[in-house]
């Protein structure tokens, strides 16, 4: 019984002390669409923005409760890979680098359809680096990848969580 009384103590004070927030999207809210992204860089891959665009696809279906609809949706998604960049860092003594720094950012706007006020245009950006013996195209899809893990989560914080 003193376990008991002790366990209701602890989690009443944390749940009266600690609001913990999670998903926030209205009940009315019920479908999404992800438009297709474009690519405006000049030197990423040719399917850079269709990878974008289904792995966002994937996150809202598998981590929310909106289903997809291309018709009618009442959320929308729209945007553009805007910076696709490899950059040379942490220099060494005889003029070579030790890591090269694969940069990628998309400007994202999301539209509320049932709430004019709820809308916004955020772009959201994430990097990793690699060694600069590594050649860029034997490690550029799981640089990608990683990086448009680390992007899609930021978006859908921002869209569908009050942290």
């Amino acid at each position: 019984m003193r376990n008991f009384i002790l366990f209701f103590l602890v989690v009443t004070c944390l749940t009266g002390c600690y609001r913990f927030k999670g998903f926030s999207i209205s009940e009315d809210l019920r479908t999404f669409y992800v438009m297709d992204f474009r690519n405006t860089t000049a030197n990423a891959p040719p399917t850079v923005q269709q990878t974008f665009t289904e792995l966002l696809k994937e996150k809202i279906s598998r981590e929310s409760r909106l289903k997809p609809d291309n018709q009618n949706p009442d959320i929308t998604f729209s945007g553009t890979i805007t910076r696709f960049a490899v950059t040379a860092v942490a220099p060494e003594r005889d003029a070579t680098t030790a890591f090269n720094r694969l940069d990628i950012a998309v400007s994202i706007t999301y539209e509320n359809a049932r709430n004019a006020d709820d809308r916004w245009t955020q772009t959201f950006s994430h990097f990793l680096d690699f060694t600069s013996t590594a050649n860029l195209l034997d490690v550029q899809d799981e640089l990608i990848d990683q990086i448009f893990d680390q992007i899609i989560e930021d978006v859908f914080n921002k869209a569908f969580t009050d942290w």
